[in-house]
């Protein structure tokens, strides 16, 4: 197979656009706008600088309507205008050409190498292109340093001396993009279109057994230390969500994540109060000790955390030293969620080892497996299946496939696992097993021991 017999989309179907016009009013509108907001007392709600906004953009329109005229070009018609403040607007408010591709439901994840490669991956599982999102990549790169500057809140930088950018999207999509250390802009989106699936929702999307759900909504509940794995685009972060869900309404809740994507903090319903923490980059300019000025990581957000009295501390992805840090919490005993990276449930024990050996010469490896097996209590791994059937269509799958028990163990390490739910290969899903006798306590939790008894088996762990 080739580049071209990959099918093609094409989204609207309107009057064509003058892009690097659109391009133009953005930068004029954007420039004006701030004029006039930077003279106003208080700062405007966005709903109310977009409507600021689409008044400047109608004038600029206006403006340069009348500059055709005069100058004996033809005019636009009523949809040609409408047309153009659209593009315009996005532009200046939204994602500019990438907005219909994450408007669209279909769409899980938009990877862009260059202006004019544009791949969509879609929610069942296959693969289609889609048309340019620039005119050309020098276009591309400047609309997404111009995206990374127009927060309000966590404004990031994207420069020659900041070739990375990480961001949350104003519909909670996940942007990461480089530029300059690459041949060309590479830019991947990643949606989250579950973003208020709960685990009954998981059990009708088949990702697992109404009894796996059973048990992890008590260990929830009874507060045990829970790490979720798996590749990327598993679903590790909707799996999170649907844990959190099980949380008591009125426990505390501290999110800790590089960029918001759990959004616990926007469902007042579910959780009374919600701390979330987000880190912040540095400005380039490096401190004496070697950090750069203004950066805030996730080992200080949750470090600082200790003194706003917590009752969950839920990390979005572990990927380094902070791992120790939420080890000090997991000891307290309130029980914590996050997610990593991982192949299998068991290689995870592995990785957060590494991590936590991150943190300095006084983390041994004997110390930090020590610390992992009295903390975490289970890890959960998600497992991502495609598969392309004979006439090319591609099937995508995602399932919880094994439920591990973390221990103390007398191995070289002082790690032991058991699997409480494992792959059942013949009906690929992850099936009872084994339940230690430190899970008894989820019966008080609504979780129904016999069920799992009746249809688990004895089986052997393992040691490391």
């Amino acid at each position: 197979m080739t580049t071209t017999d990959v099918p093609r989309i094409e989204y609207g179907a309107g009057p064509a656009i003058d892009w690097a016009l659109v391009a133009r009013l953005r930068a004029t509108a954007s420039e004006q706008l701030s004029e006039q907001v930077s003279g106003m007392q208080d700062r405007l709600d966005p709903p109310v600088q977009e409507e600021l906004g689409r008044s400047i953009i109608v004038g600029l329109i206006e403006a340069e309507m009348a500059d055709r005229v005069r100058a004996g070009k033809p005019g636009w018609s009523p949809g040609e205008q409408r047309a153009l403040q659209h593009a315009v607007f996005d532009a200046l408010f939204r994602l500019g050409r990438l907005q219909p591709l994450v408007d669209d439901d279909a769409v899980e994840s938009v990877h862009i190498s260059g202006h004019d490669k544009v791949i969509l991956e879609r929610t069942d599982g296959s693969v289609v292109l889609a048309p340019p999102v620039a005119d050309s990549d020098e276009e591309l790169i400047d609309f997404l340093v111009f995206l990374a500057s127009r927060s309000q809140v966590n404004a990031r930088t994207f420069s020659p001396a900041q070739p990375r950018l990480h961001m949350r999207l104003d519909d909670g999509s996940r942007l990461a993009a480089t530029a300059w250390v690459t041949l060309r802009p590479e830019v991947t989106i990643r949606r989250h279109r579950l973003v208020t699936a709960k685990l009954p929702d998981l059990v009708a999307r088949d990702l697992m057994t109404p009894l796996a759900a059973s048990f992890l909504a008590a260990a929830v509940k009874a507060h045990k230390s829970i790490i979720v794995t798996g590749a990327q685009g598993a679903g590790k972060t909707t799996l999170m969500r649907a844990l959190c869900a099980e949380i008591d309404f009125f426990e505390i809740i501290g999110t800790f994540e590089t960029e918001y994507e759990l959004h616990l903090h926007e469902f007042p319903q579910r959780h009374l109060l919600v701390r979330p923490w987000e880190a912040r980059p540095g400005t380039g300019e490096l401190l004496p000790d070697g950090r750069q000025a203004g950066e805030f990581t996730l080992n200080e957000e949750l470090f600082d955390s200790f003194r706003f009295g917590l009752s969950r501390q839920i990390v979005g992805e572990v990927r380094g030293p902070e791992i120790w840090v939420m080890i000090k919490a997991m000891e307290s005993g309130h029980g914590s969620l996050s997610t990593t990276h991982s192949r299998t449930a068991r290689l995870a024990i592995d990785k957060l080892i590494t991590c936590a050996m991150e943190a300095g010469p006084h983390v041994t490896e004997e110390n930090a497996a020590k610390k992992l097996a009295a903390t975490i209590d289970l890890i959960v791994h998600l497992d991502l299946a495609r598969h392309t059937l004979p006439d090319g269509t591609v099937t995508k799958r995602r399932r919880v496939s094994e439920i591990v028990a973390v221990q103390r163990g007398e191995g070289p390490l002082g790690i032991a696992f058991q699997d409480v739910f494992a792959l059942d290969v013949d009906r690929q899903v992850a099936v009872p097993n084994v339940l230690p006798d430190d899970f008894d306590d989820l019966a008080d939790h609504g979780f129904d021991l016999g069920a799992f008894r009746r249809r688990g088996h004895p089986g052997q762990g393992d040691v490391r």
